[in-house]
C-alpha cells in the first residue's frame, strides 16, 4: 500500500512546489472610496492619488526638526503625501468637497473620477461642488478640455478666493496651472453654474445639512465645510494642515504654501482645539487615506485618531 501511494505523494510535493515558485509581484491597491454613516447621511471618502512632496523644505521650521518628527512617525523625505476629497450623500443631494488634480500635478494624480465610479456613482449624480480653495489638487479635477466634468453640479467657493486667484494679474503670474483653473471655472460659468459665495462666520448653507464656514489664511477664501445630520458632524478642512507628524503635534508650524501664515496658524488651532473639544470627525485633503478622523488634546499639540474601519457600511 505504502508502495503505492509514494509515488502520488511525491507528485503532489513537486505541483505545490511548482505553483508556488513563480508568483508575481502585482503591484497597485484596491480602489480608493471608504464609506462612514453619518446620521443619515453617506460620506464618501475618494482618493485622487499620492504626491511626493520635499516637506523638510516646505514647513516653516528647521528641517532637522522635520525630519525627526517624520523618523518619529516611520516616514522620510519626501513624503509621500495624500489628495482627498469628499462625497457627501443627504440623501436627496450629492455634494462634493473638492475634485482633485487631474493631471495638473504629474501621473501619481488625477485618480478621483475612477475611484468616484468605483464607489457606486457617476459624475452625472454630483449635485453641487464645493471647493475648499483654488490651488490646483483642488480644483482641477473639476473639469477637463474646457468640459465640465461633472456636467450636471453647480460650483461654488467663497468669494475672496474666486476674486483672488481668478484677477488678470494672478493668472498671468501663475502660468499654465492658473489658466488651467480659470478654465475649469469658466466651464462651469459658461453653463450658468459657477456660484461664488460671501463667507460668513456663522456658515453659509449650501443646501440643508451642509454649510461652508471661512477658514482664511492658507488662501484668501479658503473655506472648511460641515455635514450635520441626526447629531453627527463632521468638518472637511481643505489645507488647514498638510502634514499630520509634525502639525498634529505643532498647530504652530506653517508651510510656505500658506498665502498668509500669520492668518493660517490660528485658524488651524482654532479648528484643532474645537474638533478635540467637541468630539466630531474630520476630513482633511492631506492625511493618509482616507483622511477621516477624530483630535485628542495631548499637552500643547493634538493626537490624530484615525477612524476606525468598518465593513458594515
Amino acid at each position: 500500500m505504502l508502495k503505492r501511494l509514494l509515488p502520488a505523494a511525491l507528485a503532489l510535493g513537486f505541483s505545490a512546489t511548482t505553483a508556488l515558485a513563480a508568483g508575481p509581484l502585482l503591484k497597485g491597491q484596491a480602489p480608493g472610496w471608504y464609506r462612514l454613516q453619518l446620521g443619515d447621511f453617506e460620506v464618501t471618502a475618494l482618493n485622487d492619488g499620492t504626491l511626493d512632496l520635499p516637506v523638510d523644505q516646505l514647513l516653516q521650521q528647521p528641517k532637522p526638526d522635520t525630519v525627526r518628527a517624520l523618523q518619529h512617525a516611520y516616514l522620510g523625505v519626501p513624503l509621500e503625501t495624500s489628495v482627498n476629497a469628499f462625497l457627501i450623500n443627504t440623501g436627496t443631494k450629492l455634494v462634493l468637497v473638492d475634485t482633485g488634480a487631474a493631471g495638473l500635478f504629474g501621473p501619481t494624480l488625477g485618480k478621483l473620477l475612477a475611484n468616484l465610479k468605483a464607489a457606486g456613482y457617476s459624475p452625472e449624480q454630483v449635485d453641487e461642488i464645493v471647493i475648499t480653495h483654488m490651488h490646483g489638487d483642488h480644483i482641477g479635477g473639476t473639469a477637463a478640455d474646457g468640459k465640465p466634468n461633472f456636467p450636471n453640479a453647480t460650483l461654488r467657493l467663497d468669494k475672496k478666493d474666486a476674486d483672488f486667484w481668478l484677477s488678470p494679474e494672478q493668472i498671468a503670474k501663475g502660468g499654465d496651472g492658473a489658466k488651467a483653473i480659470a478654465a475649469n471655472v469658466k466651464a462651469y460659468a459658461d453653463a450658468g453654474r459657477f456660484k461664488p459665495f460671501e463667507g460668513s462666520p456663522a456658515g453659509v448653507e449650501i443646501v440643508p445639512g451642509v454649510k461652508a464656514f471661512p477658514a482664511y489664511g492658507h488662501t484668501p477664501g479658503h473655506s472648511n465645510y460641515v455635514a450635520e445630520s441626526k447629531g453627527q458632524k463632521i468638518m472637511f478642512w481643505g489645507d488647514l494642515m498638510h502634514v499630520a507628524a509634525v502639525q498634529f503635534p505643532k498647530p504652530s508650524v506653517t508651510i510656505n504654501f500658506d498665502s498668509d501664515p500669520k492668518a493660517a496658524a490660528p485658524a488651524r488651532e482654532k479648528a484643532y482645539a474645537a474638533a478635540a473639544k467637541e468630539g466630531y470627525y474630520v476630513g482633511v485633503a492631506h492625511v493618509s487615506f482616507p483622511g477621516i478622523g477624530r483630535l485628542r488634546a495631548d499637552g500643547k499639540g493634538y493626537d490624530w485618531l484615525p477612524v476606525n474601519y468598518s465593513a458594515n457600511r
